[in-house]
């Protein structure tokens, strides 16, 4: 019985995580950050030739495309709100900032220049071996006659593609929540979920030092650490947060919805102090407290699953009761252990 409910799961395309998913919306190369920023927190861009699209979508989720000139499509990067602060942070005035080409700022964020596609007909398993690797998101092409092309040529092949993130496939495994039951009802140490090196930022480091060190360490989000004794202790660089008591989180994600003006007069902050303040912009509604996402070693996979998809975060701190840091688990690591149970189970059939 087991094995022929993870069959029905791994049966499942991605075309069937990317029904109800918006395309993604279309802007000039020659737009400027500010103009990108106006269509969408996050941008794509690519090159086509053709008109700039007009499509209604971007108000549905979907991520705004740059398009060129050129004759040939070809896929060149995206924008992050990482590379947005690391941008404005700068001496020159703001309104130069945002008067720059959208195409000069990537790079960044780790995944600024590294695109990732999938075949609409690609498996599950397919899918989750790619995510399962540390890639945050793929394009996957709408038109439904290309889905026979090889996956180097799909960015060059499609008319329109929408966008497959880690979060849509962990929330498939929660819809297959009955299917996948005997997997997601083990622990995170169970299914060696928990990666327990963690780099971290001290309360004390500045946002303008914390963006600077995750862009070196490719990194999205840290734990910020309670205050150390050591005075010489040295505040911009990450640290390693074992043992050390957590009390907040510093996430690119989080820089969405604050305004950018605002935003930049908040870079001498300190990280918990920037923190603090995040409750206070449009990307949390009024009077809701920002939660510190944490659990415990014994905890199941599913309730690390519902953490992740009802309190919009990508990882959960693992700690012990004192609430000093163990180690984490990512959208990486849940969905790498789903797949290799699922590969163990077929193993032994």
């Amino acid at each position: 019985m087991q094995s022929s409910n993870y069959s029905r799961v791994m049966e499942f395309k991605v075309k069937d995580l990317t029904v109800n998913k918006c395309p993604l919306v279309q802007v000039s190369d020659s737009a400027t950050l500010g103009d990108a920023l106006n269509a969408m927190k996050v941008v794509f861009w690519y090159e086509t030739g053709g008109k700039p699209s007009k499509s209604g979508a971007c108000g549905c989720g979907a991520r705004p495309m740059v398009e060129t000139g050129s004759a040939k499509k070809q896929y060149i990067g995206m924008v992050t709100m990482l590379d947005v602060v690391a941008h404005i942070a700068g001496e020159d005035g703001l309104d130069k900032k945002m008067a720059a080409p959208v195409s000069s700022i990537i790079g960044h964020c780790p995944e600024g220049r590294s695109l990732w596609s999938l075949n609409p007909s690609s498996s599950i398993m397919d899918c989750m071996e790619m995510l399962s690797k540390g890639i945050h998101r793929v394009l996957v092409p709408l038109d439904s006659n290309i889905e026979n092309t090889p996956g180097p040529e799909l960015v060059e092949s499609a008319s329109a593609y929408t966008m497959l993130t880690q979060i849509d496939l962990i929330s498939f495994f929660l819809h297959q929540s009955s299917h996948l039951q005997p997997i997601l009802s083990r622990t995170v140490t169970d299914l060696s979920a928990v990666n327990h090196t963690v780099l971290a930022l001290t309360s004390q480091a500045r946002v303008m030092d914390a963006i600077q060190c995750m862009s070196m360490a490719m990194l999205s989000a840290v734990p910020i650490l309670e205050a150390s004794s050591n005075e010489n202790q040295d505040h911009k660089q990450l640290v390693d947060g074992k043992n050390r008591r957590v009390v907040g989180t510093f996430s690119a994600s989080d820089l969405k919805g604050c305004h950018l003006a605002t935003l930049r007069s908040w870079l001498p902050l300190n990280a918990l102090e920037f923190a603090e303040k995040i409750p206070r912009t449009p990307l949390f509604p009024q009077g809701q407290e920002r939660e510190l996402v944490t659990c415990h070693v014994t905890i199941s996979l599913a309730q690390v699953i519902q953490m992740v998809t009802t309190k919009r975060v990508h990882r959960v701190w693992v700690v012990d009761q004192n609430n000093v840091l163990q180690g984490l688990v990512s959208l990486t690591d849940i969905i790498a252990a789903v797949r290799f149970a699922l590969i163990s189970s077929a193993h032994h059939l």
